[in-house]
């Protein structure tokens, strides 16, 4: 079932969340672990992040350096089919411009289509440590609904040279995402409304937040993407406060802002328990307003965050 059934098909608010693979060498038992600790919530799908490929520089010893490429998380694909392979829970890799040329996007496509994986979150993803503005890859994508075209065009049975393939299976299903706060690239509000409505118009069944924390600014983007003619699911996408640190870190990563209450009562806290025990309340108030005003699902960015989580949904779930 695609996930915008999973989304209308059911009288609750569903509960998903996103996961980060496990780093290169690692193995993925701490990823279960993370799994085992949400699974009694009944989750209708996981999300998969993806990475692209960084440069690194070994020192040679005589004054140079050697440019070396590296994926420090791989195995996106892998990890997909494992958890759902033990599991039984649909999996959403996310697919990315960032890092990935289209020759190397089709054969994740026909990898995914190999497994009988077939939704998708696409994206245009980061820029590169060492950019200072995204550069996509030679023969990649700078906007993510040039990827959706791909994906399109790989339905309908096309490969990206243009031939036919043989076989087809069944067609990818994909999601997008959006920005109750703006996306930090985007001029304006208006204007990154705009693309997510083209992005629904090529194809993308609905959309997830980037996270935040005020209810207001999800609401009132909520009634500016219904005023704009966008008839897709917008689901918020939501991650607790655990440590202090965050204060500083959170606006400036995701370029997001932090309420003043909540601000305070972290201000408060001596340690990063005490934090984590205000993000859990904050979480939870958050969720229940958003249940209150009918959002279809709430989706979790559980990194560094699962027991949190899990203390939220034993509330609200």
């Amino acid at each position: 079932m695609k996930i915008i059934n999973l989304i209308q098909d059911t009288q609750r608010t569903t509960f998903s969340y996103e996961i980060l693979p496990p780093l290169k060498g690692t193995g993925i038992d701490k990823l279960y672990e993370t799994i085992d600790t949400l699974r009694e919530f009944d989750p209708k799908y996981i999300n998969i992040t993806t990475h692209r490929s960084e440069y690194v520089y070994s020192d040679l010893g005589n004054g140079t350096f050697r440019q070396n490429r590296l994926r420090r998380r791989p195995g996106t694909v892998a990890v997909a089919a494992a958890i759902r392979n033990k599991y039984d829970i649909t999996v959403v890799p996310h697919i990315l411009c960032s890092g990935f040329s289209r020759e190397e996007t089709e054969y994740v496509l026909l990898d995914l289509q190999f497994l009988g994986i077939t939704d998708l979150l696409v994206l245009r993803g980061d820029k590169a440590k060492h950019e200072s503005s995204f550069i996509p890859e030679a023969d990649g994508y700078m906007h993510a609904i040039d990827l959706q075209e791909q994906i399109n065009q790989f339905n309908k049975g096309v490969f990206v040279d243009g031939s036919e393939m043989k076989v087809t299976a069944t067609p990818f299903s994909y999601g997008v995402a959006c920005y109750p706060e703006k996306h930090e690239e985007a001029p304006n509000m208006d204007t990154d409304i705009f693309w997510l409505k083209k992005k629904a118009e090529a194809g993308a069944e609905y959309a997830v937040t980037q996270l935040f924390y005020d209810n207001r600014k999800y609401f009132e983007f909520v009634d500016k993407v219904k005023e704009a003619g966008i008839d897709i699911p917008i689901i918020p996408g939501i991650k607790p406060l655990t440590r202090m640190a965050q204060l500083s870190m959170i606006p400036k990563t995701f370029k997001v802002d932090l309420p003043e209450d909540l601000t305070r009562e972290v201000a408060k806290c001596k340690n990063d328990e005490a934090v984590r025990r205000v993000g859990v309340e904050w979480c939870i108030a958050q969720c229940r307003e958003l249940i209150a005003h009918g959002a279809s699902g709430i989706h979790f960015y559980s990194i560094a965050a699962a027991d949190s989580i899990r203390d939220v949904a034993k509330t609200i779930y």
